[in-house]
């Protein structure tokens, strides 16, 4: 099992003798041999995705987990930039148990701000450091059809809320994931699906990650979060959940808000046998690398049981 360490402070190594750099390197061997060839999924969001430094800083590990043999693919959010390209607009956001109200004229702002803006930003950013990074969205190979997400009342349950073009995963097709991969190029997915009338769906990007998990049978799935991974009501990290916990740590409140999604997609895609769900603290500058080819946690790994 890892072990929770305190987070690095800094990215210069400058003053590690090349005796020792060899030695940090020579660790890393086992970990890339284990993954060598395996498909690892990352959800990019929060700091590490509006951070100059950190943005470096995680292009950098993604291109060189596919130098290495590893097969990343990575699924972004964009929350804060669609809520400002929504008030350049002059366009109110109104959501309903924490969720926006996606109308027609919102969902159009949605695709051209994840689906252009903040993908090609992210594939530009990966290119930057070396690497061949391809943008997609969920119309790409036909890959995540969709349907209505049907919102029940927290409080009525015979109740529904009817929240616009938010989506549901009905099925997701990851042979255009597998082409680019077989290419060596690298994946970046927004979260964009479509309908049986040809919709668009606007659909929460932490389910996708876990979803494309699950079909593309990863590995890994690697979720960047703003805190230091899933915490107790004393605020402490807890390092492993099962899914008896998670069900009382909602229950009592202590996983609230948008991390419940996040928390039950990563459940899901373990107990569909990704063989690893980590939730890792962004924050923290190389934390990919970090969990990936060291021993140390840098977050909460969920188990299936």
């Amino acid at each position: 099992m890892k072990t929770d360490s305190a987070a690095p402070t800094t990215t210069d190594v400058s003053h590690i003798a090349p005796r020792e750099k060899a030695e940090i390197l020579s660790q890393a061997l086992p970990y890339i041999r284990e993954f060598h060839g395996k498909t690892i999924v990352i959800k990019y969001g929060g700091n590490a995705m509006t951070d100059p430094e950190l943005q470096k800083d995680f292009a950098e590990d993604v291109v060189l987990l596919k130098l290495v043999g590893m097969n990343p693919v990575v699924v972004h959010g964009g929350g804060p930039q669609i809520e400002d390209a929504l008030n350049k607009l002059g366009k109110k956001g109104h959501f309903i148990q924490g969720m926006r109200v996606t109308d027609e004229e919102t969902m159009s702002v949605v695709e051209w701000v994840l689906g252009g803006e903040v993908q090609q930003d992210v594939v530009g950013l990966i290119n930057a450091v070396g690497g061949k990074a391809v943008g997609l969205t969920g119309r790409d190979g036909a890959m995540i059809r969709a349907k209505k997400l049907k919102m029940v009342d927290k409080d009525d349950p015979a109740k529904e809320h009817d929240i616009g073009q938010v989506g549901d995963i009905v099925s997701v097709d990851p042979s255009v994931v597998k082409a680019l991969q077989d290419d060596q190029f690298i994946p970046v997915v927004s979260p964009i699906g479509f309908g049986e009338h040809n919709e668009s769906y606007n659909i929460n990007a932490d389910v996708v990650a876990a979803k494309l998990a699950t079909v593309l049978k990863a590995e890994k799935l690697l979720m960047l979060t703003n805190i230091k991974g899933v915490l107790n009501k004393e605020g402490e990290l807890m390092t492993e959940l099962t899914p008896r916990r998670i069900d009382e740590m909602i229950e009592d409140g202590t996983i609230s808000g948008g991390m419940i999604p996040k928390i039950a997609g990563a459940l899901d895609a373990a107990k569909s046998g990704v063989k690893a769900v980590h939730i890792i603290d962004g924050r923290v500058p190389h934390a990919m690398l970090l969990e990936i080819l060291s021993d140390q946690a840098y977050g909460t790994m969920i188990r299936s049981h």
